[in-house]
């Protein structure tokens, strides 16, 4: 009797849990033998970390249990943590053993990029996990308890900086901005003691996205109390806060880092050949060289041709992988050598600005204020009844749309 041939998927984010999802639903357990890895056993929506690490929404609103999606009769979980690929030994080696593959999906996700600044990994904060954002959100509660028990006042300790002005960095203004008001309330501190810097580099607030909606952004955050620093480079993060490029040195015990982030350090490990720890897939997202291994989500890099530069590594891109490296397994499993080639379809982008408040870009259409919160849910509900249909929906779905 002929063994099934092994699928090993690595890493359980939109792009994982998706591809697993999809071969669950066409029954492709039938054909092959499929494992899902990833280190904890839920699966937690990244583009939703944000308002948890302010504190406007509970972190367990953002993290499903694996096996409350993906049938594990089907599909086998492992709980682990991978070390390293093995391409030529077609091996994966994880902490606590090692698992023999036939086809291998990389969807291991990215990690925080310092860009080598000096202080960054020692000294900030990120917004990357359920843990990280939860420590967040109970650092900054304790600098609001601390400030009025001290006889001597520390005003960094109300002094909040975010490091980068992208979509992550954004959005978290936009949750802590709302949260502050609350948090002075609770604790008996003036609102004018509290200080929020968003600092970037660039010479605009979210780069590449529309003026217009730039613009209507900036000015909401900054109407409730946001001080932006454009164009201004941070030098070095320290324990006491910032210094920027150009000498200026910021004061605060609170620096979260949302400068952008890199592929998972395992692929550098294993020798595939990166760039900021990312591959250049092939058209079917297959890697050069490997027929066998699929890279999807921040872990690979598409060109848009017309620009000549990579698509940004976002959820909707990764979910959109997943539909094709799907696909294209189905199609390997059934002797198929034509594969599909994966060209994204980019919907539209919205970044919440906290509250009911957010800016997008859905089609050529931009939307302001509380019809762009509203296409936000609508886009975090989506992803929800794709993935588990209306039970996962009910049950962690955003309802208060308008």
């Amino acid at each position: 009797m002929n063994r099934k041939p092994k699928i090993v998927i690595l890493g359980a984010g939109y792009g994982g849990m998706m591809t697993a999802s999809k071969l669950q639903k066409a029954n492709a357990h039938h054909d092959a033998e499929i494992t899902l890895v990833n280190k904890h056993n839920y699966h937690y929506q990244t583009t939703w970390l944000h308002e948890p690490a302010a504190g406007t929404l509970h972190h367990d609103r953002t993290r499903m249990r694996i096996d409350s999606v993906i049938d594990t009769n089907k599909i086998h979980f492992i709980k682990d943590s991978v070390t390293e690929i093995k391409g030529e030994e077609k091996k994966v080696l994880l902490a606590s053993g090692e698992l023999e593959y036939d086809y291998l999906v990389i969807g291991l996700g990215s990690e925080p990029e310092t860009f080598g600044i000096p202080g960054v990994e020692k000294n900030a904060f990120s917004i990357r996990s359920v843990n990280s954002v939860r420590l967040i959100r109970e650092h900054i509660e304790y600098m609001f308890a601390s400030y009025n028990n001290e006889e001597e006042k520390n005003e960094g300790y109300l002094a909040f900086i975010v490091a980068g002005a992208g979509f992550t960095g954004i959005e978290f203004v936009g949750e802590l901005s709302e949260r502050i008001p609350e948090l002075c309330e609770e604790y008996d501190i003036d609102r004018e003691k509290v200080k929020i810097y968003s600092v970037e580099a660039a010479p605009t607030a979210l780069p590449g996205f529309d003026e217009e909606l730039v613009n209507y952004a900036v000015n909401l955050l900054e109407s409730r109390g946001v001080e932006f620093k454009i164009s201004t480079p941070i030098k070095e993060v320290t324990e006491n806060g910032v210094v920027l490029e150009d000498g200026e040195e910021i004061n605060a015990s609170t620096v979260v880092w949302t400068t952008g982030v890199r592929g998972n350090s395992v692929l550098e490990k294993s020798g595939f050949e990166t760039m900021r720890g990312r591959v250049k897939v092939e058209k079917d997202l297959r890697v050069p060289g490997y027929d066998n291994v699929f890279i999807i989500g921040d872990c690979a890099i598409i060109i848009n041709e017309e620009i000549n530069r990579p698509y940004p590594p976002t959820a909707q891109i990764a979910m959109q992988q997943a539909d094709t490296c799907a696909k294209n397994l189905r199609a390997l499993l059934a002797g198929k050598e034509q594969l599909a080639a994966f060209k994204p379809d980019i919907k539209g982008t919205v970044a919440s600005l906290g509250g009911k408040e957010a800016v997008g870009l859905v089609g050529s259409k931009k939307l302001y204020g509380t019809s762009a919160s509203a296409m936000k849910k609508v886009i975090d509900n989506r992803y929800l009844f794709m993935l588990g249909g209306m039970p996962l929906l009910l049950k962690k779905g955003k309802f208060n749309i308008f």
